[in-house]
């Protein structure tokens, strides 16, 4: 894949902003309205017309959704372990120079670039920046590349470690800020490098916070933030000061007083399940007494009855969702789906207009088979569209060649995906989701089954989610089985079940825990022979 094609596949399928750069790491084109919205496919093209040999940048913050933590040397790279959970995974690439960049997800619009982090080789990268991503080259060739099940189609992005939050906090606010203002007034009439054009009202306000925090009187407080309202690069004009200074204070005062109503904003923008840390991050949790404040808070909610306690884990909370439409029963018969499925299931269970369906296989037990068959058996009558996290474009074409019809027969829509499927389902179509990937906190996977729910009309849902053998569910356990109108599972030793069929086609026949032997040929054919047989259970 060159890099015009990686390019647009990091806009299409991670939603990233992307600029065309030099071996020098220089943008190619003036970049700062693309901190702001996404580049055009067109424009993406143009731009690798107009320089072919063009590098990939990625625009880091929330316009693309990640930061990133550039490690230059192994005591930076030791440093970083040494603060981050050992079990955390994140995309990482090799840089040509042999460092690394860790990628993580950005919810933040004051997170800004960093450097030299802990006095070591350790920079971070947020708004306002970007980084090479692969497989751009440096000038000697040498290429950037993701470490293998580590780049971003393997891995979930991790939410940026409190640890990782806490130094880049404490890098600007406590070591630049609170002790110069604790040691000596005088010397803040220098031109702080945190005091520059583009961030200079943010800074401010993190000063008064600052200040405010450590007591200080409120005549002291306003005297050093003129000070530093007048020292700034460029200074502020001498008629805005005031209002500058009195917006960061009443912008501390509010976030004293409205944390729990910013908490409860937080969670009606929420869906299903709510992680501490998260939290933490969206709304710049950063101190021992705001996370306690922060602890109370959520324990009144779960009284009230708006949140609760999800499963084993701490810190980590569902929102009850006590929304509820009241059922016409007399209104539209449910439209059932004349859907034809391997194996003859519809022989069994009616598949009907928003259905979910959920195909739970181990690895290699033949999801992905059975899936283009359904395309095959179903292509000719319904619109159909595939969402692939695992092939390209080859394997894809390979894996199709093996049917007995000519490639060009096949009728189908075919999309490069791995995440954040509702934002692309076809509401009325069938939408075929190969596979749902999650490699932590397989407990958000019901709710992003849930999602997909939500954006059905008439069409329905196939989505293959993987599963270790001898389960009875997919990973994620019961919340994958919460929407599901029907659900197999598939496992190497070649049987298919029926966990869950709701829609019985006979009401005589229960379709539940029947199960078949079958055999896969060519990675295309299932053969199989006898009917479907009752589980012994």
């Amino acid at each position: 894949m060159n890099n015009l094609e990686s390019a647009l596949k990091y806009l299409k399928t991670y939603h990233f902003s992307v600029i065309p750069c030099g071996k020098n790491k220089k943008a190619l084109i003036p970049w700062e309205e693309y901190q702001k919205r996404l580049p055009t496919e067109e424009e993406i093209t143009k731009w690798w017309v107009d320089f072919p040999e063009a590098q990939i940048g990625i625009v880091t913050g929330i316009i693309s959704g990640i930061c990133v933590v550039d490690l230059d040397d192994p005591e930076a790279e030791k440093t970083f372990n040494e603060i981050v959970p050992e079990s955390l995974l994140m995309p990482t690439v090799y840089t040509p120079r042999g460092g690394k960049h860790h990628y993580f997800k950005c919810t933040d619009s004051e997170l800004t670039n960093k450097a030299m982090l802990l006095g070591k080789k350790m920079d971070f990268r947020a708004n306002g920046g970007y980084v090479l991503a692969p497989p751009s080259t440096n000038g000697k060739g040498n290429a950037y590349s993701f470490i293998k099940g580590l780049s971003i189609k393997d891995t979930t992005i991790p939410i940026l470690p409190d640890s990782v939050l806490s130094i880049l906090s404490s890098s600007l606010k406590q070591q630049e800020i609170c002790q110069p203002i604790k040691s000596d007034l005088q010397d803040l009439t220098k031109p702080y490098i945190i005091l520059q054009n583009g961030r200079r009202d943010n800074d401010l306000f993190h000063i008064a916070n600052c200040l405010v925090k450590n007591k200080t009187p409120e005549q002291e407080v306003w005297q050093v933030l003129e000070i530093l309202a007048k020292n700034c690069i460029p200074p502020f004009p001498e008629n805005e000061i005031k209002i500058k200074i009195e917006s960061a204070l009443k912008r501390v005062a509010r976030r004293e007083r409205n944390l729990a109503h910013e908490i409860l904003q937080f969670l009606n923008l929420t869906k299903g399940y709510i992680n501490l840390t998260e939290l933490y991050n969206t709304l710049q949790i950063l101190t021992k007494e705001e996370k306690n404040n922060v602890y109370v808070i959520m324990n009144r909610l779960v009284k009230e009855g708006i949140i609760e306690r999800y499963g084993k884990k701490n810190g980590v909370y569902r929102k009850l969702e006590t929304e509820i439409e009241e059922i016409d029963i007399f209104g539209q018969e449910e439209e059932e789906i004349n859907i034809r499925w391997p194996f003859g299931i519809e022989s069994l269970v009616k598949t009907m207009a928003k259905n979910i369906v959920i195909l739970a296989g181990t690895p290699n037990a033949g999801k992905t088979a059975f899936l283009l068959n359904l395309i095959e058996m179903n292509m000719d009558r319904f619109d159909i569209h595939y969402f692939i996290s695992e092939m390209g474009k080859g394997e894809l074409k390979t894996r199709l060649k093996k049917f007995d019809r000519p490639i060009k027969s096949w009728k189908f829509h075919s999309y490069e995906r791995s995440n954040n499927f509702a934002d692309v389902i076809k509401p009325n179509a069938i939408n075929i989701v190969d596979f749902m990937e999650i490699y932590q906190e397989h407990y958000l996977i019901g709710q992003w089954i849930k999602d997909i729910y939500d954006k059905l009309d008439k069409g329905i849902a196939v989505i293959a989610i993987q599963k270790k053998p001898g389960a009875s569910m997919g990973v994620g356990g019961l919340t994958t089985l919460e929407k599901a109108r029907l659900y197999m599972t598939m496992d190497s030793s070649h049987i298919l079940k029926i966990e869950k069929g709701k829609n019985w086609t006979n009401e005589l026949k229960n379709p539940n825990k029947r199960f078949i032997d079958f055999k896969l040929v060519q990675g295309c054919k299932f053969i199989y022979s006898g009917d479907w047989r009752e589980s012994i259970e």
